[in-house]
């Protein structure tokens, strides 16, 4: 039984100096059950945006002399702007204070990259805001992620407000996580809450850190967060449209190829306007007239998404769409759904390859074991992915050398192999 096994088994022990169930702060900050504090300001008031040359140089210089930690946030315009792309980023480092930064004035953040490029980054929830980040030429070393720290030690809630919360005591502001960051001049209560967001990360991650390290699992944590930081950036996804949330009522492919049509083209709308697609057309309206196949302006207008506020001109330029698709000659026609590069999913497995679905069944039940043992969810434990893929396809000979070799060649880190291949060696060697 390795260190972590053993302290996660006795970590009821510790449950008097836990704010939460299923991990907590170290020993040493853990709090009474007096109420949480409001967060109400930061502690040096809310720095002033920057938005010119000569300001951010000046931050760039502040930030380089720093030590220590940098705290980093970004904030995109979710829902209401086409892509991803940050509208605000702060950062937080002793020495230097807090900054926030206008990414649109200031689209190029590769000096201020540069002049922390060495130190640790701490984020919560990094793989979210790291792509954004990439965009204006800021990429990290090293970070570390709160969020998936708090997994890993087992806290029930992981999100930002909850884990300071819960660590430190403090509660933050919720009330414009939504809002849209795109907005200028951006509201003074917006740039508070922003501002606050990097006010206690690094000692959050100070925090989690002796918590991980208590457990037994900081090297564990250093391995995730190494993963994240040297992975490449996310090749395009094939065929997007297919995510059209109601897309498991089409079945036929022209009704497809309509869902593709309208996909296609209000993606174009939605990219030029600089709008969310689902501003431009609802995905209920594509799934609508895909269903419909409409013949004419007029049919398309009765069908739900496509109601009296739309205009002529838009409705026209859909039905356009709709009739392109069914234009299509038959091999044009996409194919009914995904080609899958793994297995197939798991719910025909027990009539294509019964021998594989008890496979899977008790691997799966090996891994939620052993998650519980340790303290976290099982899919950080190891990928549900990697599970089917060796349950699926396990080597000749099923044995540790083999396992972990499969694992491996699957992404799982060096500590995820040493976990979890005796539960999963074992479990396949029952199910043969």
């Amino acid at each position: 039984m390795t260190d972590a096994q053993e302290t996660a088994e006795d970590s009821s022990l510790h449950d008097s100096s836990l704010r939460t169930t299923g991990g907590g702060p170290p020993d040493d900050v853990a709090l009474d059950e007096a109420p949480p504090t409001p967060l109400l300001e930061p502690r040096d008031g809310i720095p002033p945006v920057i938005a010119d040359a000569a300001s951010l140089a000046e931050v760039v210089s502040a930030f380089a002399a720093g030590t220590g930690p940098v705290a980093v946030d970004a904030e995109r315009a979710s829902g209401y702007r086409y892509g991803q792309r940050a509208y605000l980023v702060q950062l937080r480092r002793a020495g230097a204070g807090s900054a926030l930064i206008d990414p649109v004035a200031c689209p190029d953040l590769s000096g201020l990259g540069e002049a922390i490029g060495d130190a640790e980054w701490v984020l919560h929830a990094a793989t979210q805001d790291l792509p954004c980040l990439r965009e204006i030429g800021m990429v990290p070393a090293r970070i570390f992620d709160t969020e998936l720290a708090g997994r890993l030690a087992g806290f029930p809630r992981v999100g930002l407000g909850a884990m300071v919360e819960s660590v430190l005591g403090f509660v933050l502001e919720k009330g414009h996580s939504a809002v849209d960051w795109s907005t200028r001049p951006l509201p003074e209560p917006w740039l508070r809450y922003a501002a606050l967001d990097v006010e206690l990360l690094v000692d959050l991650r100070d925090a989690l850190e002796k918590e991980l390290d208590r457990q037994g699992k900081l090297d564990w944590a250093h391995q995730e967060f190494d993963a994240i930081a040297s992975a490449p950036p996310a090749a395009p996804r094939k065929d997007p449209w297919r995510r059209t949330s109601g897309m498991h009522k089409v079945r036929k492919r022209r009704q497809m190829a309509v869902v593709r049509e309208l996909w296609n083209a209000r993606d174009r709308i939605a990219q030029r306007r600089d709008v969310s697609p689902g501003k431009v057309l609802s995905d209920t309206a594509i799934v609508e007239a895909a269903l419909g196949l409409p013949v004419n302006v007029h049919a398309l207008s009765a069908l739900n998404g496509f109601g009296h506020r739309m205009g002529r001109r838009q409705l026209e330029q859909w039905q356009a769409a709709v009739d392109r698709a069914k234009a299509l000659p038959d091999v044009e026609l996409p194919q009914p759904g995904q080609p899958h590069a793994g297995p197939p999913p798991p719910r025909s497995w027990a009539d294509r390859d019964p021998v594989a679905a008890a496979r899977l069944a008790a691997a799966r039940a090996a891994v939620i074991e052993l998650a519980e043992r340790l303290n976290m969810p099982q899919e950080n434990l190891i990928t549900p992915d990697t599970v089917r893929r060796l349950c699926w396809e396990p080597p000749a000979t099923v044995d540790a050398d083999t396992v972990s070799a499969v694992l491996t060649s699957h992404g799982a880190r060096a500590w995820q192999v040493e976990q979890v291949t005796p539960v999963l060696v074992a479990a396949l060697s029952a199910a043969s």
